[in-house]
């Protein structure tokens, strides 16, 4: 049947950018899945495709912050193409300077922490012999970014499980605001990106003898400054790359060969592995 990818929150900025390079980099017998959580911009997103040649592209509804929705897609994924080639864990809950932060973090760690643990659960068993499973974190998501007391909350965790205490852990100390007094960053970006990373290394862990030997990749990926709607209200876009500009290595990173075990279960930066901790 061809190459399967599948990328998630697809419908703008870096994951509808994943999407058409991923269609202009495969063939005309693979297939793209473009998600999204909000009907109507999957289906504005899949009509503004209009690609010529390459691979085909559908449209399906995915809510990371929904266990049985990720579910349900990966079982119809599994019935229809039995494996998958690749998988962008993109979905992403923005925070903004003006958002109370105990009113929008249940929201934010339901898609952008649980949701990715939740894709790494589902999808991972489905990656094929030769796959990738990439998870766009951030250089915040190493452990230089957290006070040395806050380390062991997420170093060298052993399943997914832990991880998602962890972030259960911190999310309850935003709520009754110990947080700060305990020293984590005020920019909550920070500890959601490094539990994403640890999660990622956690699931390496489990799993690095075997994917090695059958060259699945699975890493966490820092795109880079990018120009979208969720920076702009940080950060100086002066000189940030496109969303397309930033796709482009993540797919190569994808689809590249041969398999570089010194990559897997790391956080990769154009190609790099970045120190996990001071």
């Amino acid at each position: 049947m061809g190459r399967a990818a599948l990328v998630t929150g697809a419908t703008q900025g870096l994951g509808l950018a994943l999407v058409e390079r991923f269609a202009s980099s495969l063939g005309a017998t693979d297939t793209v899945y473009l998600t999204g959580r909000n009907r109507g911009r999957i289906a504005e997103a899949h009509a503004r495709l209009a690609l010529g040649g390459g691979a085909r592209v559908e449209a399906a509804w995915l809510d990371v912050s929904l266990e049985d929705s990720v579910v349900e897609l990966g079982e119809m994924l599994r019935e229809r193409h039995g494996t998958l080639d690749v998988v962008i864990s993109n979905a992403y809950s923005r925070v903004v300077p003006d958002d109370r932060i105990t009113e929008m973090i249940d929201r934010y760690v339901e898609t952008n922490n649980f949701g990715t643990t939740r894709v790494l659960r589902t999808f991972m068993p489905l990656i094929a012999d030769g796959g990738t499973m990439l998870v766009v974190a951030s250089t915040l998501g190493t452990l230089h970014h957290l006070p040395p007391v806050l380390h062991d909350r997420f170093d060298e965790l052993e399943t997914l499980d832990e991880v998602d205490r962890q972030v259960d852990r911190w999310r309850n100390a935003v709520h009754d605001g110990s947080a700060l007094p305990e020293g984590w960053p005020a920019f909550i970006n920070i500890p959601s990106k490094v539990a994403q990373v640890s999660a990622v290394r956690a699931l390496a862990r489990l799993r690095r003898d075997d994917d090695v030997a059958d060259e699945i990749l699975l890493t966490a990926v820092c795109p880079g400054m990018i120009d979208t709607d969720a920076s702009r209200p940080w950060f100086d876009m002066s000189g940030a790359q496109t969303p397309h500009q930033a796709a482009g290595p993540l797919v190569e990173l994808a689809l590249r060969r041969p398999f570089e075990p010194s990559l897997y279960g790391e956080l990769v930066r154009f190609g790099v592995a970045l120190p996990w901790k001071p």
